[in-house]
């Protein structure tokens, strides 16, 4: 398990009941969460005083009830990064906290290249891994197909002192735009990608896990430079196993290139258990 333990400004605070206690900055918010399938063991204090509260629809989808005057948007920090937090009608918050522990992995290896290193970030939401690997000294393509993710990942590296990075913000098909960037020539060291389990691109393109993740990362090893230095797969696709993103690491970067692959769950401690909460799995590919 790989948990996101240095966190100062976010804070699991309890689960129960098929739900979550966080605090964001100076705010409390409650959420469902699929994975807490226990009772809340106290259901008092902060549980009743959360600032914001998330209740599910019986016909899908839901909303919010805020006990407090709250901002529509305000920043929290990991380290030398900050970002954006708001909740929005989907129960999101703009940010995936447990993603601290890739962050703080691909910095070190960034910072440790010793060499310029060009990274590509796709299905890149509101830019948490661009920040990161920006602020670590990376030359950025960030590609997502929602446009609004796209403008609030400019403003989390504008918010992390980052506006004049060298960033490339793309909003577009990530399957188009690797296809293109193939046909052109353009090699990058790193990729990340964090696909969706069903999906849309701008113009109706359909996305499904099962059926295109391994030819799309079979394919994105046609844009690797000659020496790169890693790739990351993120997901939270219900019963994917780490071992698959393992298999397809290894059956498509690792028959091309010398490295190492890691794979496992990630996840967030518990203040009030002490126990850990799954938030999806992670599969790695390290260069050598």
């Amino acid at each position: 398990m790989y948990k996101a333990d240095l966190w100062k400004d976010y804070e699991l605070l309890d689960t129960g009941n098929g739900e979550k206690l966080e605090r964001w900055g100076s705010y409390v918010l409650r959420r469902p969460d699929p994975q807490v399938i226990w009772p809340i063991a106290n259901e008092t204090g902060r549980w009743k005083t959360a600032d914001g509260h998330y209740h599910r629809s019986s016909s899908g989808g839901g909303e919010w009830e805020f006990r407090t005057k709250m901002p529509d948007r305000w920043a929290i920090s990991y380290g030398e990064l900050r970002f954006h937090i708001r909740p929005t009608n989907f129960k999101h918050t703009g940010l995936f906290p447990e993603q601290a522990v890739n962050w703080t992995w691909m910095m070190d290896k960034i910072r440790s290249a010793g060499r310029p290193i060009r990274v590509l970030n796709l299905f890149a939401y509101t830019g948490g891994a661009t920040v990161a690997a920006a602020a670590a000294g990376a030359e950025v393509c960030h590609v997502d197909a929602a446009k609004g993710m796209v403008q609030w990942a400019k403003e989390n590296a504008e918010l992390s002192g980052l506006a004049t990075a060298p960033i490339r913000y793309i909003t577009d098909d990530v399957f188009k735009f690797v296809q293109r960037e193939e046909r052109r020539g353009k090699k990058y060291d790193a990729i990340i990608m964090d696909p969706p389990s069903y999906g849309r691109g701008p113009n109706g393109e359909m996305w499904k896990l099962e059926q295109n993740l391994y030819p799309f990362l079979e394919f994105c090893t046609t844009i690797l430079s000659e020496n790169p230095l890693f790739v990351l797969v993120n997901s939270y696709t219900t019963g994917l196993s780490p071992t698959v993103l393992h298999n397809m690491l290894h059956l498509t970067v690792g028959r091309k290139f010398e490295g190492s692959i890691h794979s496992g769950e990630i996840g967030i401690p518990i203040t009030a258990t002490g126990l850990t909460l799954p938030c999806g799995i992670l599969g790695r590919w390290e260069g050598r």
